[in-house]
């Protein structure tokens, strides 16, 4: 069954090895027959501080306009990315500080906890690289980076399920393990 799915590349150099990630992933997706569009976020032109917090929203560039439709159209996103120091790139993060805005993503009930999570109906795939072993990044780190996309970020606007694809260690790897992992990507996007 054909899906609509957005492919978001978050590493900000257009040469780097997860936009050879997304690439693949992008070929097993149109193998598969699903219809796809891209938001790679080093091309577009957005401020990614949320200068004042959600106390007063900044009015948003017109990429980041384009960017909110495009997840709207989505049914599945795509996020590819490397670990930096834990976690995603300052650019991915300042992106979903700028576009998952209350009403929006989410929005909070009056007087309660709780809140309602706007973009639901909606999956996730996560295909992030890292120089740190994944084994060591999930038992002595214990995930933090990949914590923050799947729960307080995606699940918490209501999309699910968030499933990760973990590639590394990256520093060092032979040019026989990146094909390896290249064709793992491609695979993975005729699965979906």
């Amino acid at each position: 069954m054909s899906k609509r799915v957005l492919i978001l590349l978050g590493h900000p150099d257009a040469d780097s090895f997860c936009a050879a990630l997304a690439e693949a992933h992008a070929q097993g997706l149109r193998e598969a027959g699903h219809e796809l569009r891209w938001l790679r976020l080093g091309e577009l032109d957005f401020d990614p501080i949320l200068h004042q917090g959600y106390r007063r929203i900044q009015a948003l560039e017109p990429d980041l306009v384009a960017a909110q439709a495009d997840i709207l159209w989505a049914e599945h996103l795509v996020f590819v990315y490397p670990i930096w120091w834990g976690a995603m790139p300052a650019l991915l993060k300042g992106f979903l500080d700028r576009v998952f805005l209350p009403g929006f993503a989410f929005r909070y009930r009056r007087d309660s906890a709780f809140w309602d999570r706007l973009l639901t109906g909606r999956s996730a795939r996560l295909l992030v690289s890292m120089d740190t072993p994944p084994w060591y990044y999930r038992w002595v780190y214990r995930m933090p980076g990949h914590q923050q996309m799947r729960r307080t970020i995606l699940e918490f606007c209501g999309i699910s399920p968030v499933q990760i694809s973990d590639f590394g260690p990256l520093r060092g790897s032979a040019p026989q393990r990146r094909e390896r992992w290249l064709a793992r990507a491609r695979w993975l996007g005729r699965r979906t």
